[in-house]
This record gives C-alpha cells, structure tokens and sequence, in this order.
C-alpha cells in the first residue's frame, strides 16, 4: 500500500474517509489537525501560537506543521505507508512534503481531492460537534456521523459541545483561503500524475468510501 494523501476544504469528510482507508488496508490515518491539536494540549510555545491561528481561522505556518509531520511519519507504524489528512494545503506544503518525502526515501503515492459545494459545507460545519475530553467529531446533518445518545460522546460518554472556530464568519473565511491557496496544488498533483477527484456534496460515506476503494485498488 502506497502513502495516501487526503486533501479537501473544511467540511468535506476527509477525516471519515481517511479512518475507513486506514481500518481497511491497516496503515495509520495521520490528521494535521489532530498533531496540531496534541500540541495545543502541551500549552508550549508552539501550542498556543496554534490555538490561536486555528481560532482566528487562520493556517498555521509550513514549518511547525512540517516538523510536527517529520516526527509522526518516521514513527515505526508507518513503515508500510500512511494516510495524510489536511496536508499538504498549497504548493509550497506539497514541495516541502515532498522534500521531506525523498530524504527519507519514502514513496510519494496517491493523492485523493475531495470536492464539496460550498453551502453544503457551511451546512454542514455549522451542525458540528466535537468531544469535550477525547476530541472526537460528529455531526448532526450526517447520519453515519451522530452520536448514538444526544450530546454525549460515543467513545468516552463525556459532553459534545460545538467547536468554538466553527461560527460562519471564520468557516467562510477559512474555506476561501482554502480554495486560494490549493488551485495551484491541484495542478501540481494533475501535472504530476497523482491526483484523483471524488465529489462528496451529494454522497453518504458509504458511497464515497467505495469510489476511494476503487482508487486504491486500482
């Protein structure tokens, strides 16, 4: 199995899809989002300039993401390949992943672009919830994504609260520099063979999962 990137705007399922492709095929799923958030738990330097970024709705700078990364993927369990979810978001992330990439003599693999419409994804952005001790995610619009007892998580029983970043204002301005930022990352990845687009905006998770299936099997 080669290493997988997931790449999508806010709200598109990356991260549900990345955890089906990581039971099926027993690589480990490698959220951005979750090494971002480990570090916040540590209150470093570091951690509460990344608090802050991500509350503003702001990306958080190449070069801590890249050094957090570095640290995960050389980790035993990656030997045989991994699945990267919300990295790389533009060109110059891909050319460094890329870097890093080849000095450790890794496979640059297959990339997979989820593609969403954008009121869907405001929609659905705004109905989700998150765990307040374990950081797990739900989501009341999608079906496969609720909890099974209102407000209470699934894996802890602890209470679901919203996100505090997820308001319209800050999705809006995040998913626009989402699609500013990565027009020219697609190209990269077309250009270089890797890329496959699924469009998620009318599809349950079932569905989808079986199309990256097909990408992956292929």
């Amino acid at each position: 199995m080669k290493n997988i990137i997931f790449i999508a705007p806010p709200a598109a399922g990356k991260g549900t899809q990345a955890k089906l492709v990581s039971t099926e095929y027993n690589i480990p799923h490698i959220s951005t989002g979750d090494l971002l958030r480990e570090e916040m738990t540590k209150e470093s330097e570091i951690g509460l300039s990344i608090k802050k970024d991500m509350e503003s709705g702001n990306l958080v700078s190449d070069e801590v993401i890249t050094t957090l990364l570095k640290n995960r993927i050389t980790s035993s369990d990656c030997k045989n390949g991994f699945i990267l979810d919300g990295y790389p978001r533009n060109l110059a992330q891909a050319k460094k992943y890329n870097e890093l990439l080849n000095e450790l003599n890794l496979d640059k693999g297959i990339v997979i672009f989820f593609d969403i419409d954008k009121e869907v994804a405001l929609k659905r952005t705004l109905s989700r919830i998150i765990c307040s001790n374990c950081g797990s995610s739900y989501n009341l619009l999608v079906e496969d994504l609720k909890p099974q007892k209102e407000n209470i998580c699934d894996r802890c029983n602890s209470e679901l609260k919203t996100r505090t970043d997820d308001t319209e204002e800050v999705f809006i301005h995040r998913f626009d520099t989402y699609l500013n930022s990565t027009k020219d990352l697609i190209e990269y990845y077309e250009n270089l063979g890797l890329l496959h687009k699924v469009d998620v905006s009318t599809k349950d998770a079932k569905t989808i999962f079986e199309e990256v299936k097909e990408i992956l099997n292929d």
